[in-house]
């Protein structure tokens, strides 16, 4: 018989509201040791209002949240909650555990150069409380996100090093239970293939809100989706929930026909009865009550349409020739040429820093060349979304964002439509038109800013993160329009199911002016990386073996190049050793020079200093291997 699951964390009932506008209502539903659970809803669902009910950063208007008291919790916000004037490793750190205390009482201990006795306790309770594997599995993590120079003060960095400086704490913790909010955001395509793989091995118990559909499919083993006030549990990933999804909703809409049906059958009934009833018709008069509210349950979910026209497009689009473009000694393009045809679809990829927004800015003519020339198409009409666009004023309200761009606008076959029509097919409802977009989420907030791209009628479509706090059901409808968009479409996305479903080629920043241009979407990309990579490991393991043992020698240096917590304490246990030893040498060297010493105690000296300076020679000798290291 199997053992009951621990029960990590129970909702009983709790609702919430903003004003007269209803957020939830009586929601309810419970995790278990071990599950990895995600919950997908459409933006402005209440999403994060959930999460951050459960963690306690706001508190529900009636029902209960409750944690299993033996277990800690961890929690990734949109917001890095950082110290911005502590560096990365104070702020790593931050946490309040035995392996993090015992780590700042050694740091501590070393800083004021406190004396031997208090280091070895210090030493001692990092070994009694696994600290060293802690720091060790800390600098693995700060590795995987490219966090290398850890002194770095937080409030110097950018808004996506913070992120992955918060992930990073929130994985090295090692929660029982772990609250993530889009995990994935500033990630490069990288990071986000380990992240995906960290958490599938993990034994921590999730609960994770993110768009991103192959972590969905990898790494969840549970789906709740909240719609219309009410939860659906799906027991399985991403294209399970998908399955059922359907399922669910092609027996609502048969239960739905079946009490139609039933109800023009009982309002006949109803309405050939005479006014005195007996019992039994009373009855089936209540009864057609409850029937009539299933009979017209609405069913049917008001989704985004898109069906804007655009600018048609002549035979130039846009061409690269020789461009040169370079800051200092990195260098971004060196002599790139590139010609786009009409209905291409590029996805672009590189690392964070590699140049690709670079090259979109001097494509749309945000930016010059240092060197060769970009040729623009008469006819080509750039809609440019990026991150940085959406430059909405504080008393702005939601209508008067579409209006700036136009009151009427054209549609495929000569029909038009009005701002408030459109704002109604992007899921902006009557009753938000009037609101102001400092109030509205941050996914509805990215799908206005998008909508306002596409009002223009772009033939050149280019979409850096297009994705990130869009949800699910946003991204579909998305990917469909631009699957028949009749222009080019260029993508900067880290959303791999986005790629995967839109692009034809891949261009890859691989640094210092290198690029790539590889057929195939971002998987066939990837696959390529893989077979190239099985291909060096194939022809290095072909070499001679004293070329090998060389290059294995070399990556165990590069790997050694850090001093962790175990070296710095034997490094300055060195250097205080090495300077008693010192005194001790010129100690002896003075006594064998005294002019009265016997032939006895000259041996007994002799020995002595000989002593030393082997135990000198031998621990300088390790002091200088782990001053490398520094």
């Amino acid at each position: 018989m199997s053992a009951t699951p621990t029960n990590y964390l129970s909702v009983e009932s709790i609702s919430k509201r903003f004003g007269e506008r209803l957020i939830f209502d009586q929601l309810t539903f419970g995790i278990s040791k071990g599950q990895k659970v995600a919950l997908v809803a459409k933006n402005g669902s209440g999403k994060s209002t959930l999460l951050k009910i459960l963690i306690g950063e706001d508190t529900a208007d009636e029902g209960k949240v409750i944690f299993n008291n033996d277990i800690r919790v961890s929690y990734l916000a949109q917001d890095h909650g950082l110290d911005e004037k502590l560096s990365i490793l104070e702020n790593v750190f931050a946490s309040d555990n035995d392996m993090v205390r015992a780590i700042r009482a050694y740091e501590a201990a070393l800083e004021r150069g406190a004396s031997g006795d208090e280091l070895q306790r210090c030493y001692d309770a990092m070994d009694q409380s696994d600290a060293w594997n802690y720091e060790a599995n800390a600098k693995s993590i700060l590795g995987k996100l490219n966090l290398h120079d850890l002194s770095r003060n937080v409030g110097s960095l950018s808004g996506g090093e913070k992120r992955r400086i918060a992930l990073a704490r929130v994985l090295i913790e090692e929660p029982d239970l772990c609250f993530l909010d889009e995990p994935t955001n500033h990630l490069d395509l990288d990071m986000i293939e380990w992240l995906e793989a960290y958490l599938e091995k993990t034994s921590m118990t999730l609960l994770m809100v993110t768009h991103d559909r192959y972590f969905l499919e990898v790494v969840c083993d549970e789906i709740i989706e909240m719609e219309n006030n009410e939860l659906y549990r799906y027991k399985g990933n991403f294209s399970y929930y998908l399955e059922k999804k359907a399922e669910r909703e092609a027996m609502d809409y048969a239960n739905r026909e079946k009490a139609q049906n039933l109800m023009r059958r009982e309002l006949v009934w109803i309405r050939t009865q005479p006014k005195a009833r007996t019992t039994k018709s009373k009855y089936r008069e209540e009864q057609f009550g409850d029937l009539k509210k299933r009979a017209t349950v609405r069913l049917e979910n008001d989704e985004m349409h898109i069906a804007l026209n655009p600018s048609r497009m002549g035979g130039k689009t846009v061409e690269f020739h020789k461009v040169k473009k370079a800051f200092g000694e990195k260098i971004i393009m060196d002599g790139f040429e590139y010609n786009f045809k009409r209905k291409e679809a590029m996805g672009i990829v590189g690392n964070n820093g590699s140049g690709k927004t670079t090259f979109l800015n001097m494509l749309v003519g945000q930016e010059e060349p240092d060197g060769g020339k970009i040729v623009v198409g008469d006819t080509v009409v750039f809609g440019y979304y990026t991150q940085s666009g959406m430059n909405f004023r504080d008393d702005q309200r939601v209508i008067e964002a579409v209006r700036d761009i136009a009151d009427v606008i054209p549609l495929a076959g000569g029909q038009k439509i009005t701002a408030a029509q459109l704002l109604e097919r992007f899921l902006f409802p009557r009753n938000m038109h009037f609101n102001y977009i400092s109030k509205l989420s941050g996914g509805e907030k990215k799908r206005l800013h998008l909508l306002r791209i596409l009002m223009k009628n772009p033939n050149f479509l280019i979409l850096d993160e297009p994705t990130n706090d869009l949800d699910i059901f946003t991204l579909s409808v998305l990917e469909e329009y631009l699957q028949d968009f009749p222009g080019v479409l260029l993508i900067v996305s880290h959303d791999r199911y986005f790629m995967d479903k839109l692009v034809e080629h891949i261009l890859v920043f691989e640094g210092q002016g290198k690029l790539r241009d590889l057929g195939g979407n971002y998987t066939a990309y990837r696959e390529r990386l893989q077979e190239e990579e099985r291909d060096r490991k194939k022809a290095e393991a072909q070499k001679p073996a004293q070329n090998s043992a060389s290059s294995q020698d070399t990556k165990t240096a590069r790997s050694q190049n850090k001093m962790g917590f175990k070296e710095k304490f034997e490094y300055d246990q060195l250097t205080k050793e090495i300077e008693e030893l010192e005194v001790l040498k010129a100690q002896k060297e003075e006594e064998l020079m005294q002019p009265d010493l016997d032939h006895e105690a000259m041996t007994r000296i002799s020995s002595e200093l000989g002593t030393i300076i082997s135990s000198l020679d031998e621990k300088s000798d390790r002091w200088l291997e782990l001053a490398e290291l520094e």
